[in-house]
C-alpha cells in the first residue's frame, strides 16, 4: 500500500495508548467476587478487546452463571472509575506518538470496543481528551464489537475516508482481525499479547514507544 493513500490513523485504546486492561481485569474479577463467583484474572483474555458485555458475558458463560448484563458492567466501571485517578497511565510514547501524527498531517481517530464513560475517564486521565481526537466511536455507536469490523468502518465514515486510506494500531487479537476485515493496514503492538500472536498484523513492534508516523503509514 502506497505510503501516499493512508490519511488517517486510528487508534484502539485500552492496551495501546493506557495500560487500563489490568484495572478492568480486576474491576471485573472484583465484580463477579461480590456476586459470589470465584473467576480468575486469564478467563478473561479470550475475550479483551471485544467490549464489556462480551468480555463480562463470556465469563459467565464459563463459569455457567446468570448475570444481568448491563447491571454487572455498570458495577464493574464503578469500580474501575475508582482506580483510575492513582493507577491509569499512558503507555510511555503515546501521547508524542498522537501528537505526531497530528503534526506530521494525518487525521487521528479513536475507535474502542468500550462504552463511552469509560473513553472518556481514560483520554482525560492520559492527557488526550476527547477534543484532541478528529473522531472517537465507542461501544455504544455500533451493533457489532471486535472481531467485526463495524467499529473501524464507522471510523472511516466519520473521518470521510475510505478503508484504504486508513492504518489501524492495535493490541489484540479481536481487533487486528476487525482491522483487516474492514480492509485497513494494521499496526500491533505486543503491549497485551505476545509479538507471535499478533502476526496477522502488517507490522508488529514491542512498544507504542517504538512507532512513528512513518512506521506506521509503512
Amino acid at each position: 500500500m502506497p505510503a501516499g493513500q493512508i490519511k488517517a490513523v486510528i487508534f484502539d485504546m485500552d492496551g495501546v495508548l493506557t495500560d487500563s486492561e489490568p484495572l478492568i481485569n480486576a474491576a471485573a474479577v472484583a465484580m463477579f467476587r461480590e456476586r459470589g463467583v470465584n473467576v480468575q484474572p486469564d478467563d478473561f483474555t479470550p475475550f479483551i478487546g471485544t467490549g464489556e458485555n462480551r468480555y463480562l458475558g463470556g465469563v459467565a458463560e464459563k463459569y455457567h452463571c446468570t448475570i444481568d448484563v448491563a447491571a454487572a458492567k455498570h458495577r464493574t466501571y464503578e469500580i474501575y472509575l475508582e482506580m483510575v485517578a492513582d493507577h491509569l497511565h499512558a503507555f510511555p510514547g503515546a501521547q508524542e506518538l498522537v501528537r505526531a501524527c497530528r503534526a506530521a498531517g494525518l487525521k487521528v481517530a479513536l475507535a474502542s470496543s468500550a462504552d463511552r464513560i469509560k473513553i472518556d475517564a481514560n483520554l482525560d486521565q492520559i492527557g488526550l481528551p476527547p477534543p484532541a481526537w478528529d473522531a472517537i466511536v465507542c461501544a455504544e455507536d455500533v451493533v457489532h464489537k471486535k472481531p467485526a469490523p463495524d467499529v473501524f468502518l464507522a471510523a472511516a465514515r466519520r473521518l470521510g475516508l475510505r478503508s484504504d486510506e486508513c492504518v489501524v494500531v492495535e493490541d489484540a487479537v479481536n481487533g487486528i482481525q476487525a482491522a483487516k476485515a474492514a480492509g485497513m493496514r494494521c499496526v500491533a503492538v505486543a503491549q497485551s499479547f505476545p509479538a507471535a500472536q499478533l502476526a496477522q498484523a502488517d507490522l508488529v513492534c514491542e512498544r507504542i514507544a517504538d512507532l512513528s508516523p512513518g512506521s506506521i503509514v509503512g
